[in-house]
């Protein structure tokens, strides 16, 4: 091996680390000449290592390819291009067009080189060189997990402690020495600094105390070459395997969670909430701040927006979770509860509404309102100003990065509860609060499921809240393939779960959810981004603690990994029949109208089912394009019949079809493959609420008793609909954001629910100006034109409240509505008034009892239209309207008649008929 030009002068790394190393100090002269080296490539990060014996770059004419090596054995290798391998074209199909190259060196001198460096240099015709940065992930794989005792068997990464110690176990391969940093237990004494032994084989550091640090907390040190600086870096990082953590995460704390200190009394015996099957489930989507934070009749202001709320005896929000399971519902779905890297978690320097108009001004003093020392709350401020001022917003967006408020898709440490939800959120008091939290919505008779976000992380390379990317450069993250940015196609730093490590970090932590804190479920933030293979493995490894946990979650296609590029997504299409659900947008755009990213006019142009295509005529009739109308009536029926694939129907042209050649934009309407493979909403976190949704599409002139009316309508699809209910917390009352389509942190202002039914918190100011200031001139129109009729009252929130518990009702006594199988479904689900000469605006759904069930036989007709409409049915004397809805609050039902060959229902009903 030839040794490269003096250039390429010492990178102070270790090549052989089997026994315990301390840091190495870099001079700011070695760093310059490292960043030299490693510059020549500058942005090109084409090469791409995918085995000891392969690399392959973007094919092009160059006369040799070198791998280069630094450090303080620096390496020069030639290599040999070669037929690219049948593997890689199934493995890496986002490679096949590269070309492909050959080495053999020894699998020793390989680990020992990625801790360095790395450069490909490509020498063209013209003697003019190329240079590229080499990515390694999928190399590290291959040297680390693909044995069968390796890194990715382990099941001890973290701080575990035993009788005889405590031991500390991290994997980062390519770090050059890691060192553990031990504090005592009051985070008050220096750290004790010890160095760690690097395992050859699993690519681990490890370190084995002599007494158990149990309650202490620690941080990692690390030396490692990191490509966002290009030189070796000395970084102090938590872990990743954390199970408890200081206040704001600073430390990481060595915990046992099978200790009773952790354990709120009673947590051994807590019940287990149960479902015979998926599709018994409704989940009640809840976020933990909004629960709370506008609850006044908590015990404590202190409980206020926290864990213990749900704790609480007499509140407006548990009352209201006590009458929903009455009702029915029996899931509480908590939007992300692990630990987040945007949210202070010190109580006493976060601002909220709560707070002086002069603290707020401290921060912000270019405000408007910045005028004097005010003294009044942010909130009385706000509510003395008239609804469409701008100033609201100015003031709540002004808030963003002093509250403490956000949705929580920003990982930070994957398995550890959040502290801001926390009253006390230092070390284990947290974790106290949190199962104290599970426990008592499990003794209100609710399962949990936890919203889970292991496509991305907050932040990567050497910022504030990055973790994994320090502590292995570029591995747990996506790159490209060109120039190793990573992909933020989610939103932020995408991980890469189709990795090894990636995948079992996220399975890892699974199990301790579900094992360690009775999680029921979970629902996955953007799931296509992950590996359908990966999600199987997953909940193959929960249902060994947990056997009737259930796992969905966003099956979008879309970014780097769209169409299967990179791997076999879980996605929509791919996920079909395997029983891990995902949401339908087809019932969603077909009850309140697609276009979810339009602003202004375009809005109020994209209809649904129920928010304007109504078949009076008015300024939105259908009639403009009537084939696009009665595509989505077809496409609502196939979701009401769970998405099935093979769903018979008899389409708006009167031909036979089944749910999959029902067209949905380019993509099949039909692609479960059995009802538990669909989650049916119209309403959830993100985009407008159904209530404001409906305001921008409804015709001025539609009275409040119609618009509440078609809000009840609305969410009567997904309850009644084979598969399983998604309900936004709050959309049965009501609820608005003024019109906010992304509220994920924009507080408690614009994110208000009022659970004692005065208000549902509309037109409470305009929408922030930097996600809705184009929607605007359209909300000032709106609310001129409506003159009051889109504000609704006290009883119109009862109402709502009322109706929707009776098709909860409906749903849970009657086995009819939660068939088990697209046998089942097919065979006993069928639709009337279908095919050419079809009714407007009345969808007719058809389901038998099967013999010897508990089921009853059903017909419900969903009636959108603004008239009363009829159908004829040559048994419909053999029904009667359910009992629920015979002495149920919508009086309006009483015009509802049953004749000998026909039923006849009112304007924007949904009725169920139920055999005698």
């Amino acid at each position: 091996m030839k040794k490269l030009s003096v250039v390429l002068l010492a990178i102070i790394g270790v090549s052989s680390c089997s026994s315990p190393t301390h840091f190495n100090v870099l001079t700011e002269q070695q760093k310059v000449v490292d960043k030299q080296f490693i510059e020549q490539a500058n942005n090109d990060f084409s090469a791409h290592w995918l085995s000891p014996q392969l690399i392959v770059l973007p094919k092009s004419k160059s006369l040799t390819t070198t791998l280069l090596v630094g450090g303080t054995k620096p390496q020069s290798l030639t290599l040999s291009a070669v037929t690219m391998p049948h593997y890689v074209t199934h493995k890496f199909s986002h490679l096949i067009d590269f070309q492909a190259y050959r080495l053999n060196e020894p699998v020793s001198d390989i680990k020992s080189w990625i801790k360095q460096p790395l450069l490909v240099k490509r020498t063209l015709a013209n003697q003019k060189n190329s240079f590229s940065q080499i990515q390694i992930g999928h190399l590290l794989d291959a040297l680390y997990t693909s044995g069968t005792n390796d890194a990715n068997e382990l099941s001890d990464l973290g701080a575990t402690s035993h009788k005889q110690g405590t031991q500390f176990k991290l994997w980062a391969p390519t770090a050059q020495s890691v060192s553990v940093l031990v504090y005592d237990a009051q985070q008050s004494a220096p750290a004790q600094q010890y160095s760690m032994t690097f395992n050859e084989i699993t690519g681990t550091w490890q370190y084995q105390s002599a007494n158990a640090l149990t309650h202490h907390y620690y941080q990692y040190q690390l030396s490692v070459y990191h490509p966002k600086t290009k030189q070796i870096e000395s970084l102090t990082v938590t872990d990743p395997y954390s199970l408890s953590l200081s206040s704001n995460s600073q430390l990481s704390q060595v915990v046992q969670l099978s200790d009773q200190a952790s354990k709120p009394s009673g947590w051994d015996t807590q019940p287990n909430v149960t479902v015979e099957n998926p599709v018994d489930n409704i989940f009640y989507e809840t976020h933990i701040r909004d629960f709370s934070a506008s609850d006044n009749t908590v015990s404590s202001p202190a409980v206020k927006g926290k864990y213990q709320a749900f704790s609480e005896k007499n509140s407006d929000g548990i009352k209201h979770l006590k009458s929903l399971r009455v009702a029915g519902i029996n899931t509480v779905h908590l939007l992300p509860a692990f630990d987040i890297g945007t949210v202070n978690e010190d109580a006493n320097t976060v601002l909220t509404l709560d707070s002086s108009i002069a603290q707020l001004c401290q921060e912000k003093p270019s405000l408007r309102v910045c005028t004097s020392n005010n003294t009044t709350t942010i909130r009385h401020y706000l509510q003395s100003l008239a609804p469409l001022n701008e100033e609201q917003q100015a003031v709540v967006s002004a808030m963003r990065q002093l509250d403490d408020y956000n949705w929580g898709y920003d990982p930070y440490h994957y398995t550890v509860p959040e502290g801001s939800y926390a009253i006390n959120n230092d070390g284990t008091a947290r974790i106290k609060e949190f199962r104290q939290m599970v426990m008592s919505l499990h003794e209100l008779g609710f399962r949990v499921v936890m919203d889970v976000v292991y496509n991305h992380t907050h932040q990567a390379g050497i910022n504030n809240t990055s973790v994994l990317d320090k502590i292995v450069p570029n591995y747990y993250h996506r790159l490209d393939p060109i120039n190793g940015q990573i992909a933020q196609s989610t939103c932020c730093d995408n991980t890469a779960t189709e990795r090894a490590m990636m995948e079992k970090l996220m399975v890892d932590s699974l199990v301790v959810w579900a094992k360690e804190y009775k999680i029921d479920g979970f629902r996955f933030d953007l799931m296509a981004h992950q590996p359908k293979e990966a999600m199987l493995r997953a909940r193959q490894a929960v249902l060994q603690v947990d056997n009737d946990n259930y796992f969905y979650g966003e099956g979008w296609n879309f970014g780097e990994v769209a169409n299967n590029q990179r791997f076999v997504q879980a996605s929509q299409l791919e996920l079909g029949g395997t029983g891990i659900g995902t949401f339908t947008d087809r019932l969603r755009d077909a009850v309140r109208g697609g276009a979810f990213n339009a602003t202004g006019q375009g809005i109020r142009k994209s209809q649904g089912i129920g928010s304007g295509l109504l078949t009076s005529p008015n300024e939105l009739t259908i009639t403009a394009n009537r084939d696009d109308y009665l595509l989505k009536m077809d496409q609502l029926r196939i979701s009401l019949a769970g998405n099935l694939r093979q769903f018979p129907l008899i389409d708006r042209h009167g031909k036979s079809v089944t749910g999959e050649q029902v067209p949905y934009g380019n993509q099949p309407t039909g692609y479960a493959g059995r009802p538990s493979d669909t989650i049916n909403y119209v309403s959830k976190h993100d985009n407008q609420t159904l209530w404001d949704n409906n305001q921008y599409r409804l015709p001025y002139g539609m009275s409040t008793q119609d618009r509440v009316r078609l809000h009840a309508q609305s969410l009567s699809y997904p309850l009644l609909a084979q598969g399983i209910p998604f309900i936004h917390m709050g959309s049965e009352l009501l609820r608005s954001k003024s019109f906010l389509r992304d509220s994920y942190d924009y507080g408690d202002w614009f994110n208000r629910v009022d659970f004692s039914k005065q208000s549902n918190n509309y037109n409470v100011g305009l929408p922030p100006a930097d996600k809705d200031k184009a929607n605007w001139t359209l909300i000032k129109t709106l609310i001129e034109k409506n003159q009051g009729r889109d504000i609704p009252q006290s009883h119109n929130i009862a109402y709502s409240d009322g109706v929707f518990k009776e098709f909860v009702n409906i749903r849970m006594t009657n086995p009819v509505f939660r068939l088990n199988s697209q046998e089942e479904v097919i065979k006993q689900v069928r639709f009337i008034n279908t095919g050419i000469h079809q009714k407007d605006g009345l969808i007719a759904m058809q389901i038998d009892a099967a013999p010897n069930t508990s089921q009853q036989s059903v017909v419900v007709l969903f009636n959108a239209s603004e008239n009363q409409q009829s159908l004829a049915f040559d048994k419909a004397s053999d029904y009667q309207l359910h009992p629920v809805q015979q002495t149920g609050v919508d009086k309006k039902l009483q015009q509802t008649k049953v004749e000998s060959k026909r039923f006849v229902i009112p304007a924007l009903s949904t009725v169920v008929f139920v055999k005698k």
